[in-house]
């Protein structure tokens, strides 16, 4: 109450009028929409990922998810997934999980946020609070 007070005093002596402040977003507002992944936003994904592995020529896609939501008054895309970018001998892949995010407004660009198995209870608890679980063991 006196802080409302007295940003009306000072609203009131320069003449401006008080607003007010945005509310935080809710935690729900982290849920995506899930969205079909089609074949031009899979190309995105897929280069943007490639370009953060050592070895992209060997790359290997497991599931890959994506949802929408607006955070900021910004439409972004959140995408979960899991790749795999070693040879492996005998047949076994070690995926490891990925999440990022495309942002509509600037050309569809891909940015990673994180990816690896030594950050992979972060990344699947991300994906999950996002509405996009992910196993990246089983993928």
């Amino acid at each position: 109450m006196r802080k409302t007070v007295q940003l009306l005093l000072f609203a009131s002596l320069c003449g401006c009028v008080a607003t007010t402040p945005p509310r935080p977003e809710p935690a729900a507002s982290q849920r995506a929409d899930p969205i079909a992944v089609s074949l031009a936003l899979e190309e995105t994904i897929t280069i943007g990922v490639r370009q953060h592995l050592k070895n992209p020529v060997a790359a290997r896609f497991g599931t890959i998810l994506a949802g929408e939501r607006t955070v900021n008054g910004r439409k972004e895309i959140v995408v979960c997934g899991s790749v795999d970018d070693k040879i492996a001998a005998g047949g076994s892949a070690d995926y490891e999980p990925f999440l990022g995010k495309i942002y509509p407004d600037a050309d569809n660009s891909f940015g990673l946020i994180a990816m690896g198995n030594t950050q992979q209870g972060g990344i699947v608890d991300a994906c999950r609070a996002a509405g996009l679980p992910i196993d990246a063991q089983k993928s």
